[in-house]
C-alpha cells in the first residue's frame, strides 16, 4: 500500500470538456505520486451545438450546472483542494461568462475557461509527469472542439499548440455523423490539412518518431486501427486505412462497434488523427491513458509548497517570450527579478508569504516594464492590462490579475488598500499584492540605471531592521536615491525600517 502523509489533502480536478464532463478525486502519497480516490463521467455535450450557433443551449447548460452542483458536493465531502477547468466549447460559447457566473452561484465552483496553450500545458504535464530528464515527446489530443499539440523535453514543454480542430467541430461543419461520401472526406482532409498549414510550423527538427495520443478519440482510433495487432500503437499507414473504413462503415455498424455518442464523431477524430500525423512526418501514434483531469491534478499538487517540480523554468520561459514580443529590456528585466527573488528568499520569515506565490513575483519581475511598448509615462497602468489580457500557460485567470496588479504597482502610487487600483480584490489577495509589489519596488530601484550595477547582495532582517547589504562593481547613486524612496513604502507594510550597505567590488 502506498505510504500517505496523514496531512495530504485529497486534489479534484473537473474537466469541463466538449463531449463530456469529468471529474477526478487523488490523494498524492508519501513519494508524490497520485492515487485516485474516485472518477466521475458524465457524457453531456456541452459543445453540443456551440460551433454552429456561437451559444450553449439552455438546456445544455441546465444538465451541465446540475452535474457541476452533484460533482461540488463530493468535493466539499472530501474536503478537497479544487480546480475546475473548461475547454474549447466554451471558449467558443458568447454566454461563456454567464454560464461561469451561474456555476459559481449554484455550485459554489470557480470554473476558470482556460486557454488552449494552457490546455496544452496541462496535457503535457499529465502526461510526461515523472517523465525522465532530457527523454523528447511529442503529444497529440484530440478534443471535441480543439487539439492540442506539444512538444517537451523530460516534462518540460518547449513548444504548445492549440489547433481549431476537433471531433465534435468538425463533424458540425462537415455534416459527417452518418456516413461520409468521398466528397466530404476528400473535404474534411483538404480542411485539416489547411488549418495545420496555418498553425503549425512547416518543420519541427528532432521530432521522435512515435507520437503520444493522450485522448478518448485517438484512443478509439488507434485501437480500431491495431485491432489485428491488438496493440496500442498505429502506423500512419494503419491510420490511413481506418479513416477510409470508417467514412464508408454505415452508422448502425460504427455504433455497435463504439460507444454510440463516440460513434458519431469518430470519422472526424480519424481524420484529424491522419492529417496531424502526416504533417509531422511521424511513424506512429503510441496510446497513453492520461490526459488533461491528471495534468489538472499534477498542477494542484505542484501549488502545494511542499511539491515543486524539478528544475521548471516553463513559466519564466512563458515570461520572456512575452517580454521579448514587446521589445522589454531583457537584461534590466532579469536583473529585477533576480534581486525581487532574492529579497523574497532571504525575508521569508518576515512577509511569511506561501512559496506557491513566489512565481507570480517572478512572473511580475520579468513582464514589468512592457508597457513601455505603449506608452512611456502611464506604463505601469499599460503593463497592468498587457498582462492581464495576455495568454500566459501556468497561470490561471486569477493569478494571471494577481501577477497584473503586483506589476502595476511597481512604480508611482504604492499599492495602498484605499487604492482605486486595489479594488476587488479578497484580504488575502491584497495582503499579498501589497508585500509582492513593495518586494518589487525595492528590486525595481537597485537596477534604476537599467545598468546591473549590483553584483550581488543579501537582505537581513535583524534587531534595527532590514539591512540590504549591496555588493557593486560601479557607483550606485542612483540606484540609492530611488531605493531611498521606498525605505516608507516599505515601513507601512512590513513594520521594519529599510537600510542600504553598499560594498564595492572590483572589475564587471
Amino acid at each position: 500500500m502506498p505510504r500517505r502523509h496523514p496531512l495530504q489533502p485529497v486534489l479534484a480536478a473537473i474537466d469541463v470538456g466538449t463531449n463530456a464532463v469529468r471529474l477526478e478525486l487523488a490523494r498524492p502519497d508519501a513519494d508524490g505520486a497520485l492515487e485516485t480516490l474516485h472518477q466521475e463521467r458524465d457524457p453531456i455535450r456541452p459543445g453540443e451545438g456551440v460551433f454552429a450557433t456561437g451559444t450553449m443551449p439552455e438546456a445544455t447548460a441546465q444538465r451541465l450546472l446540475s452535474t457541476l452542483r452533484r460533482y461540488s458536493a463530493l468535493c466539499r465531502r472530501h474536503k478537497a483542494q479544487v480546480r475546475a477547468v473548461a475547454t474549447s466549447a466554451l471558449r467558443e460559447a458568447r454566454n461563456a461568462p454567464d454560464i461561469v457566473r451561474r456555476v459559481r452561484e449554484e455550485s459554489g465552483l470557480n470554473l476558470e475557461v482556460v486557454s488552449g496553450k494552457e490546455e496544452a500545458r496541462l496535457i503535457c504535464l499529465g502526461v510526461l509527469h515523472r517523465k525522465p530528464p532530457g527523454t523528447r515527446s511529442l503529444l497529440i489530443d484530440i478534443g471535441g472542439g480543439s487539439t492540442e499539440v506539444a512538444t517537451a523535453v523530460g516534462e518540460r514543454p518547449d513548444n504548445l499548440w492549440s489547433l481549431g480542430l476537433g471531433s465534435v467541430r468538425l463533424t458540425e461543419v462537415f455534416d459527417a455523423s452518418r456516413t461520409v461520401t468521398t466528397k466530404q472526406l476528400r473535404l474534411m482532409r483538404g480542411f485539416v490539412s489547411e488549418v495545420l498549414g496555418k498553425t503549425l510550423p512547416p518543420k519541427l527538427p528532432h521530432l521522435p518518431r512515435v507520437a503520444l495520443g493522450s485522448s478518448g478519440t485517438i484512443n478509439a482510433v488507434v485501437s480500431f486501427a491495431a485491432a489485428q495487432e491488438n496493440s496500442g500503437n498505429a502506423t500512419v499507414r494503419q491510420l490511413t486505412q481506418t479513416v477510409e473504413l470508417l467514412a464508408q462503415m454505415p452508422v448502425e455498424r460504427r455504433r455497435k462497434r463504439f460507444d454510440p455518442k463516440r460513434a458519431d464523431i469518430i470519422v472526424s477524430g480519424a481524420v484529424i488523427l491522419e492529417g496531424v500525423a502526416k504533417y509531422l512526418g511521424i511513424e506512429s501514434v503510441s496510446v497513453v491513458n492520461r490526459g488533461l483531469r491528471d495534468g489538472i491534478l499534477v498542477d494542484l499538487l505542484y501549488r502545494q509548497e511542499a511539491h515543486h517540480p524539478p528544475d521548471d523554468h516553463s513559466l519564466s520561459d512563458a515570461a520572456i517570450a512575452m517580454g521579448q514580443r514587446f521589445f522589454f529590456d531583457e537584461k534590466h528585466a532579469k536583473q529585477v527579478t533576480r534581486l525581487a527573488l532574492r529579497l523574497f528568499d532571504d525575508l521569508a520569515a518576515l512577509h511569511q508569504l506561501p512559496l506557491s506565490v513566489r512565481p507570480y513575483l517572478e512572473t511580475a519581475a520579468l513582464l514589468h516594464d512592457i508597457g513601455h511598448a505603449v506608452n512611456y509615462e502611464r506604463h505601469h497602468k499599460h503593463t497592468y492590462y498587457l498582462i492581464r489580457h495576455a495568454d500566459i500557460p501556468g497561470l490561471s485567470d486569477r493569478e494571471r490579475e494577481l501577477v497584473a496588479r503586483v506589476a502595476r504597482y511597481h512604480r508611482r502610487s504604492p499599492p495602498e488598500l484605499a487604492h482605486s487600483g486595489m479594488a476587488g480584490l479578497t484580504p488575502t489577495e491584497a495582503r499579498t499584492v501589497r508585500k509582492l509589489a513593495t518586494l518589487l519596488r525595492v528590486a525595481n530601484s537597485l537596477d534604476h540605471s537599467h545598468h546591473q550595477p549590483i553584483k550581488d547582495f543579501r537582505a537581513t532582517n535583524g534587531r534595527d531592521g532590514v539591512a540590504l547589504h549591496l555588493h557593486a562593481r560601479q557607483p550606485v547613486d542612483l540606484e540609492l536615491w530611488n531605493a531611498e524612496r521606498e525605505v516608507v513604502p516599505f515601513r507601512r507594510v512590513f513594520g521594519r525600517k529599510l537600510t542600504f550597505h553598499v560594498h564595492h567590488t572590483a572589475g564587471r
